[in-house]
């Protein structure tokens, strides 16, 4: 066993577009401990997209392999990839993603309710709740929200499995700079407690906050310091 939550190996991505070849992700080998937080950083198509998606398990390598959590999740079918992705990544998305119609208690269950949890479902999703401080605004809805509280909402979605790495894909975009520096000190805060954090990001400001910074260009890794 390794201290690696996450380590890849040589892993590659081909799409076809016709009779074109695209290589997204050309041979990528990258590490990731546990507890660590780091920003992935490139500009458009560079392949830092494809990487945080096979990352999250969203998708799936063409070659190489992958590991999470000592686990070689690289050659999964569909299914297994979505057992993997509720049991062990918490995802947090620019727009939010959250049910228009739902609490924020019943968005922060969500992923209790796809594992298959049901005693103290509610309390789990509550605490979660309290953790990035909305234990006052649990029976709120979304559009009850300012766009801050409702990235709060997704994080406390991302924590309440208690998942091996927290992916957060532009988190603070939608955000005037205010709320974007509260998430930040949120993130910032619990990568302190021990959660790995692993941000997707066009802004330097927020690279510079992370431990390590891996650049991508041209499907490859540029840098890693």
């Amino acid at each position: 066993m390794t201290d690696h939550v996450i380590y890849t190996n040589e892993v590659t991505k081909i799409y076809q577009m016709g009779e074109v070849e695209v290589r997204a992700l050309n041979g990528v080998s990258v590490t990731v401990d546990r507890g660590e937080m780091v920003a992935i950083m490139g500009p458009s198509g560079s392949g830092k997209s494809t990487l945080m998606n096979i990352l999250g398990c969203l998708d799936r390598p063409t070659g190489g392999e992958y590991f999470l959590d000592d686990e070689k999740v690289s050659d999964l079918n569909d299914d297994q990839l979505a057992l993997i992705r509720n049991r062990k990544v918490g995802f947090i998305f620019q727009s939010f993603n959250l049910l228009t119609r739902s609490t924020a208690l019943a968005n922060v269950e969500l992923p209790l309710r796809y594992a298959g949890i049901s005693a103290g479902r509610s309390e789990i999703a509550k605490t979660a709740l309290e953790r990035v401080g909305l234990g006052n605004r649990i029976h709120h809805k979304p559009f009850e929200l300012s766009g801050g509280q409702q990235q709060r909402v997704a994080i406390a979605r991302a924590l309440v499995n208690n998942p091996s790495i927290i992916m957060a894909d532009e988190p603070t975009g939608n955000l005037d700079s205010k709320s974007g520096k509260e998430i930040m000190d949120l993130l910032l805060n619990l990568n302190r407690n021990g959660a790995t954090v692993i941000i997707v990001t066009h802004d330097p400001a927020i690279g510079e906050q992370t431990q390590r910074i891996i650049r991508t260009k041209d499907g490859l890794i540029v840098e890693n310091q």
